[in-house]
């Protein structure tokens, strides 16, 4: 199939579409101020999200919990790899002051992969929805979850809890998957999307990047299976490299392809279809709860 036009560049010859200006205004002003004062983590400074701007703007932010240390290895991610700390049992309550401080009105939640525990953190998961719930009864929230390896038990958790929006990332085509994400499985985590949603979960939600050497015709055969595994919510953007030993970028794809992945996404009939350069998987994750 016709891949023209994502036709391979330079990692430095990044596009005048990629470019964004920098985040503004009072609403804006007034988390950074105090994001700085308290020291809260969120993914939105922590990845310098380019979206950043646009989401507090509208009262919406993502926290990472379990720590920052990865289980996994996986090659476009900038999070480290190594042996995690131990668990924090007060982080549910950190992260639920964090978000009544921000007056967050959606937040999303995510965490790393935490393969080395026996529950794969899906408790503390559990733990902190709960506590979001307590001191923030009126904020909608978005569960990020890992795969958990599939095991139902762990999803069951997070099922329990009943976010609005359970999300778990595809982040590539099937073929591209074992270099790209290591340890995860294309299947594995359609299994675990089809799971939530047989299961009671209100929305699901999947991601993926593009510029990773899929062609048109994979990224297109991933839509089909994401509905076929019945997804409510589909985010598609550009893969960035976050460094030198991650893997490079391969293509940088056109707005004009990206609307074509729009149109297709939006015949097949998901709730909602984000798809642009910029995206990223909790972008205008306010809306996703509609």
């Amino acid at each position: 199939m016709d891949t023209t036009t994502t036709a391979p560049v330079e990692k430095t010859a990044k596009p005048q579409w990629l470019r964004v200006k920098l985040p503004t205004g009072k609403k804006y002003t007034e988390l950074r101020s105090l994001v700085d004062k308290y020291q809260l983590n969120t993914i939105c400074t922590s990845g310098s999200c380019p979206n950043m701007g646009e989401c507090w703007g509208h009262g919406t932010a993502t926290f990472m919990i379990l720590g920052n240390i990865c289980t996994r290895s996986c090659g476009f991610c900038g999070v480290k790899t190594g042996r995690p700390d131990t668990i924090d049992w007060e982080e549910p309550e950190k992260v639920a002051r964090s978000i009544k401080l921000m007056n967050i009105t959606h937040a999303v939640i995510t965490s790393v992969d935490r393969d080395d525990l026996k529950d794969m953190g899906s408790i503390i998961w559990a733990e902190t929805v709960k506590a979001i719930r307590r001191m923030n009864p009126k904020t909608t929230l978005e569960t990020l979850i890992p795969d958990f390896q599939g095991v139902e038990r762990n999803l069951n958790r997070i099922l329990a809890v009943a976010p609005e929006v359970i999300s778990h990332n595809m982040e590539t085509v099937r073929r591209l998957t074992r270099e790209v994400r290591i340890q995860a499985q294309y299947d594995r985590s359609l299994g675990v999307l089809r799971y939530l949603k047989e299961n009671g979960a209100h929305r699901t939600k999947s991601g993926i990047m593009l510029g990773l050497g899929e062609t048109e015709e994979e990224v297109i055969q991933t839509l089909y299976d994401l509905k076929e595994a019945k997804v409510d919510v589909v985010t598609i953007g550009q893969y960035l490299q976050p460094s030198k030993k991650h893997l490079p970028v391969k293509q940088f794809i056109t707005p004009d392809q990206f609307q074509k992945y729009k149109e297709i996404g939006d015949s097949l009939g998901f709730r909602h279809f984000e798809s642009s350069a910029l995206v990223r998987s909790s972008y205008k994750a306010y809306k996703h709860v509609l």
